[in-house]
């Protein structure tokens, strides 16, 4: 099972700027534990929590998980069957209990949905049951709900229940792996005090809580011994927040932390801090340039679009910036998600300057400045200002900005307000390797990440739902990719980074394994085990 990384723009702040810190090696135990740094938690709650994957994802098991290839594979769930895509019946494997003895059933996980999906409770993974029967009911736009529970949910018996969609989705099975925990079960004891329940959660999973969970302290995790499915490899595990990654950095390379998620102002340096103790994996994440279409006319020609993407020297960026650790984007998905088609976005993903200024000077030139604004605080200066560079040389564009906000709750308002003037960040990281994932969060108007892009033609979201409704996953797979060419006619927005995700361990790692580019943490194996 592999362990989710945070892929919300709210995450992203989490992964560059870790809130707490601790010092120190050794573990709770007689074993020195495996270390890994984290952000301070927000939740140890399945359908709370939005900055702690690392934590819930190891004392959890989810019902799906992923292959080595980015394939559906069977974990709690013996399967997830459907004839039409719209009501699917999920089996669960029988035998297995909670980690106080207590078995995991299908009301477990009827429960634990009811509750995340009802409004008052306001738990923010509510949304990841939004294409459920009955959310409406228990989410109403104005007023009260009307009910407590969700329509769609029907226990059969203690292992099987089923779950009617709103609208067909052949990627429903894909949505119940690791990275949505809105979809863990919890056991009954759990809602006598849920507050007493976040401190020291009772999971299913490979690993189970030592002690309780402390603001601005280590969580320490040991290996459940009972666990139903693949043994965690090591006994015990100390998830460290840090308030400073260059810290946690220097922390790595003298062998007081064995695990970091590689923070952006060391990718140029990490291989040769590292050399063969830097793992990076291809990940479902991927950067556009935003273009405020609907805000600015001067973006709505598609000449436009075509010679700020043509105008990008990618490459240049990625050697720079990145280390050469990401991939220039050629698609609007990360190759990391099946059937994503190479080389879709053609000719204007290339860096071509001339062509760029030949297209711009048929649109009618440009007029006034253009201000490219991202989230300040994140890391992100270097990227935005060759940004701005590159356009301000390569389509001869005299006034080119890059301006931060404060922080991203700024950045969020500003980009919703109407006031964007120019360029600005987007980006997603998909909680489930799919197109659709992506493609939703982007180009539909529930889909997450609706304000990332902007003036998308109202055929796309219905090419989407056409996709979703495919209960065969190849015929799934080529639908969304006619999506995406659908996408480069219009070229509404262009695609700058597939990303990867890094990791720097210490010496004490012999191997570290992932998924879909997340660390599976209960296969993390030691040198001196």
């Amino acid at each position: 099972m592999r362990l989710a990384r945070c892929t919300t723009a709210a995450a992203v702040v989490a992964a560059l700027t870790l809130t707490a810190c601790g010092s120190g090696g050794g573990g709770a135990g007689d074993q020195e534990a495996l270390s890994i740094a984290v952000g301070e938690p927000d939740s140890l709650t399945p359908g709370r929590q939005t900055v702690a994957f690392e934590h819930v994802t190891a004392i959890f098991a989810p019902l799906t998980g992923i292959s080595d290839d980015s394939d559906l594979e069977y974990i709690a769930a013996e399967s997830v069957e459907s004839d039409d895509a719209i009501t699917w019946t999920i089996t669960l494997r029988e035998g297995w209990t909670f980690q106080d003895g207590t078995p995991v059933t299908s009301q477990s996980y009827v429960d634990a949905w009811n509750y995340t999906a009802y409004a008052p409770n306001a738990w923010p993974n509510n949304g990841q049951f939004a294409n459920v029967e009955g959310y409406e009911a228990l989410n109403p736009l104005e007023g009260e709900p009307s009910a407590t529970e969700l329509s769609g949910l029907e226990v059969v018996d203690d292992t099987t229940f089923t779950v009617t969609l709103t609208a067909p989705d052949g990627q429903f099975p894909l949505q119940l792996s690791q990275g949505q925990t809105g979809f863990y079960p919890m056991p009954e004891s759990a809602y006598d005090d849920l507050d007493a329940y976040d401190r020291a959660p009772v999971g299913n999973g490979p690993f189970q809580m030592v002690g309780t969970w402390e603001d601005d302290q280590p969580v320490f995790i040991e290996r459940w011994e009972d666990y139903q499915g693949e043994d965690a490899e090591v006994e015990q595990v100390e998830l460290r927040p840090y308030a400073d990654q260059g810290t946690a950095y220097t922390d790595v390379q003298a062998g007081n932390l064995d695990i970091l998620f590689l923070p952006a102002d060391r990718y140029t340096v990490a291989a040769d801090d590292f050399g063969d103790r830097l793992y990076s994996f291809d990940a479902p994440g991927i950067s556009y340039l935003g273009l405020p279409t609907e805000f600015d006319e001067r973006y709505a020609d598609i000449r436009v679009r075509q010679a700020i993407s043509l105008a990008i020297d990618r490459e240049a960026i990625n050697e720079v910036i990145y280390g050469g650790l990401y991939e220039p984007a050629t698609a609007w998905t990360p190759p990391v998600e099946p059937g994503t088609p190479e080389g879709v976005c053609g000719e204007f993903c290339e860096f071509d300057p001339e062509r760029a200024q030949e297209l711009l000077a048929e649109a009618g030139g440009w007029e006034g400045p253009m201000e490219i604004v991202y989230p300040g605080g994140s890391g992100l200066d270097t990227l935005y200002e060759a940004y701005a560079n590159q356009l301000r040389q390569n389509l001869g564009i005299a006034d080119v900005v890059a301006s931060p906000t404060t922080d991203f709750a700024e950045f969020f308002e500003v980009r919703t307000s109407g006031e964007l003037g120019g360029p600005f960040f987007s980006r997603w990281g998909a909680l489930y390797p799919s197109q659709q994932n992506t493609l939703r969060a982007f180009f539909t108007p529930t889909g997450g990440c609706a304000p990332c892009v902007q003036a998308v033609p109202e055929e796309i979201p219905e090419l989407i739902a056409a996709a979703d409704a495919e209960p065969d996953e190849q015929a799934a797979q080529q639908a969304y990719a006619a999506v995406q060419e659908a996408i480069a006619e219009d070229f509404v927005v262009p695609p700058t980074f597939f990303e990867t995700y890094s990791f720097v361990v210490s010496e004490r790692v012999s191997d570290l394994p992932s998924t879909a580019g997340s660390v599976d943490l209960s296969g993390v194996t030691l040198a001196d085990a």
